[in-house]
């Protein structure tokens, strides 16, 4: 194969990838996860970023070691920015690196570049007489009596809840926590427990638990319906990898293998049927430097 100037790009960029791992991972890509956080992280490592981690390890000729903790309130104190201890001497070292999911700009951590982008969906199952629903704005525009006999998931926070009480619905909305606690369920987990048992009908939830909540059911068990931005309220994010503030070695690497290793990671989400959106271009924070 002919050498090109892309080429010797993306060779450099991983080499130095590669050098600013080693020095301070020992030949391990450290991951803070969530044990049982499906789509994303599970134990058994069947997540898509279980799988994007994988991939970055082994561009790096690393082996991914992960801290595991359920990912609630304090979950990067006690992960990405907590000192691995020795028995009275404090180390240099973190119990793990990289966070693999957090919103772009994400104000704990110093964050990479967006590697994909979602949106939040109306999720409806099937054959519970809302199929002919093909935008969410019907919902807003259904007789009293129909509107009465919705049976909509709506969490403490969030666009879908902000949505459901600009267009008059949150009296018909059922209360589900976005942080539950529950040690055998995740959110999207009890969701799809939910409609199966048929205590909901439909959710608005964010893309890749919604995609998550279809692939536990035969095909076109669901409909699943985009929610559109607005001025006012903005449904799609985009979605990078998170490291410790002054970890700017690190995020660069990072970013060079988002940036050269796109199509896997595409690959890698499509595998998930995750609703994905163009990433915006965006201008770098200053902080992030």
């Amino acid at each position: 194969m002919r050498a090109t100037p892309l080429t010797y790009k993306i060779f450099a960029g991983l080499c130095l990838a590669a050098v600013a791992f080693s020095a301070s991972a020992e030949e391990k890509f450290k991951v803070c996860a969530d044990p049982l956080n499906p789509p994303y992280s599970t134990k058994n490592k069947d997540g898509f970023e279980n799988k994007i981690a994988e991939l970055f390890a082994k561009e790096l000729g690393q082996t991914v070691e992960y801290t595991w903790l359920p990912q609630r309130l304090g979950f990067i104190r006690n992960t990405l920015n907590a000192p691995l201890k020795d028995t009275d001497v404090e180390s240099n070292e973190y119990k793990c690196d990289v966070i693999m999911g957090v919103p772009a700009g994400y104000e704990l951590t110093l964050t990479t570049s967006p590697y994909y982008q979602s949106t939040y969906v109306l999720l409806i199952a099937k054959g519970r007489g809302w199929d002919d629903i093909t935008d969410a704005a019907q919902l807003a525009d259904l007789p009293l009596k129909r509107q009465e006999a919705l049976k909509i998931a709506m969490f403490d926070r969030g666009p879908g809840t902000t949505w459901m009480q600009k267009n008059g619905l949150l009296d018909v909305g059922i209360p589900y926590q976005s942080m539950s606690g529950d040690g055998e369920n995740n959110v999207a987990m009890q969701i799809e427990k939910d409609l199966k048992a048929k205590k909901i009908d439909m959710v608005i939830l964010w893309g890749p638990m919604a995609a998550y909540v279809a692939s536990q059911s035969p095909k076109n068990s669901y409909l699943m319906i985009p929610m559109k931005s607005t001025p006012d309220i903005k449904f799609d994010f985009g979605m990078a990898m998170g490291v410790r503030y002054g970890d700017k070695a690190r995020k660069e690497a990072l970013n060079k293998l988002i940036t050269a290793k796109t199509k896997e990671i595409q690959t890698i989400m499509a595998s998930y049927n995750i609703p994905l959106v163009a990433i915006p271009k965006q201008a770098v924070r200053e902080d992030d430097d």
